[in-house]
């Protein structure tokens, strides 16, 4: 099958979830650096992951999901932060990341698919 549009991606799916989600879970959060961060780290992961593939070459498209990968990987270390600092639950961090660990394993096997 090949996918012709990038909302049809499975990994940006799951990462614009977990966008929503961390925007919902912060959205109180009075810590305008951090909550910007893990905000913008979270766009990024399903932002690269939409312009690697509006690129329309494999090297370039894996370059970008790279990237979404790290991106992702930032969001799990400041959930740990997050979890440290009571900003959310225990129930909440390990919901926000299963999430991350299921999109890194989606953009991994992306990746070896290119």
């Amino acid at each position: 099958m090949k996918i012709s549009r990038f909302e049809d991606i499975i990994s940006w799916q799951k990462s614009k979830a977990l966008s929503v989600l961390i925007y919902q879970t912060f959205e109180r959060d009075k810590d305008f650096g951090f909550r910007n961060q893990i905000e913008r780290a979270a766009v990024s992961v399903m932002n690269n992951i939409a312009e690697g593939f509006e690129r329309q070459t494999n090297k370039e498209f894996k370059q970008f999901l790279f990237i979404a990968k790290g991106s992702c990987g930032e969001v799990r270390s400041m959930l740990y932060l997050a979890k440290e600092l009571k900003k959310i639950t225990d129930n909440d961090f390990s919901k926000l990341f299963s999430i991350t660990i299921e999109i890194s394993k989606l953009l991994s096997g992306f990746i070896k698919t290119l």
